[in-house]
């Protein structure tokens, strides 16, 4: 009987899990195939083993595989990497608000883009460069300023994340006013966009938002246990603190080197968890691998909306994640009675 009770519970967490990524896959196919040039589903796989053997030997080839390919895969693992990140966040401050972009990293970021394309040529290098910078410069001082001794206050962070992330807006801002010409660039980058994804910068992104995830799902048992509070969870056996410390750390990556190659798209790192958790429940040895999953299934899917549903003018991909995913949460907020 226990043993079959395991077995329950074991294909209660994998049938999901597998759905997930069948569906990922489903939706990576059809985002490849819909475009401007509606390409049959059943040539994908050829386009992109040809494209892997340096044989692409027609116009679909090259579509699929140099234009098509990268943003999907793009749209794909900056919609994972923000929905797992704000599913950390979440476990972390024990707060349904709490987001990948709490501690400043959006902010930060739309500060040194707006350097970037201020003073570095707009070059798409330059830009990504400082944002990811400026995420990471910004997400740091939060947590300087918010560390009091080898602790790490919950209240205090929110509070440096919140007044700094205005500071760093208000410079952006400011930046905007100086550089009128560049303006309407920076509010792009601003308002997210996969419309210069590519190969090189998706191989930039897949090994951090891997190493990231990895990580991020050792600690699934940590965020567990900090979900009874830090005094509990010091005395089962946890190092609170330090614990604390590293999943900021690695969330915060995950979401800098997101949001420096696609912009500052918002809502999925805070929908996409909480859909996940009225689904499944809230055990994050769970919720971590299906909100990456299911947010690189957002994600695809507005991407796919941005670019086609004002073809051949596109949409920004923040405009859609918001449009999009808060009618759809508050119809599964409603639906699920738990």
């Amino acid at each position: 009987m226990a043993q079959s009770g395991a077995a329950r519970g074991e294909g209660w967490h994998v049938k999901p899990f597998t759905a997930a990524a069948a569906l990922l896959a489903l939706v990576v196919l059809l985002a490849s195939s819909v475009g401007s040039v509606n390409i049959p589903p059943a040539e994908i796989a050829g386009a992109v083993w040809r494209g892997l053997t340096g044989g692409a030997a027609n116009t679909h080839d090259v579509i699929v595989w140099r234009v098509r390919m990268p943003r999907v895969l793009s749209a794909a693992l900056v919609g994972g990497a923000l929905a797992m990140s704000g599913a950390a966040y979440q476990g972390v401050f024990r707060n349904p608000l709490a987001e990948p972009y709490l501690l400043g990293v959006a902010s930060g970021a739309g500060f040194g883009a707006a350097l970037g394309i201020a003073f570095a040529g707009n070059t798409p290098l330059g830009v990504s460069a400082l944002s990811f910078l400026g995420a990471l410069v910004g997400v740091a001082a939060v947590v300087t300023l918010a560390r009091r001794g080898a602790k790490l206050p919950i209240v205090s962070l929110i509070l440096a994340g919140v007044v700094l992330g205005s500071l760093a807006s208000a410079a952006t801002s400011y930046l905007m006013l100086l550089s009128q010409e560049n303006a309407a660039a920076t509010l792009a980058w601003l308002l997210g966009s996969f419309s210069l994804s590519s190969w090189p910068k998706l191989q930039l992104l897949f090994p951090v938002v891997l190493a990231s995830a990895f990580v991020l799902q050792g600690f699934a048992r940590a965020l567990n246990l900090l979900q009874l509070g830090d005094d509990q969870a010091a005395q089962l056996g946890l190092n609170v603190e330090l614990s604390k410390l590293i999943l900021i750390v690695t969330a915060t990556v995950m979401t800098a080197v997101a949001v420096s190659l696609a912009g500052v798209i918002g809502f999925a790192g805070l929908m996409v968890p909480h859909a996940v958790r009225l689904l499944l429940g809230p055990d994050y040895r769970k919720l971590m691998p299906m909100s990456l999953l299911l947010g690189g299934v957002f994600m695809v899917l507005a991407d796919l909306a941005a670019r086609s549903l004002l073809s051949p003018a596109e949409l920004p991909v923040g405009v859609v994640t918001a449009l999009t995913g808060a009618p759809f949460f508050l119809w599964l907020l409603r639906r699920t009675p738990r």
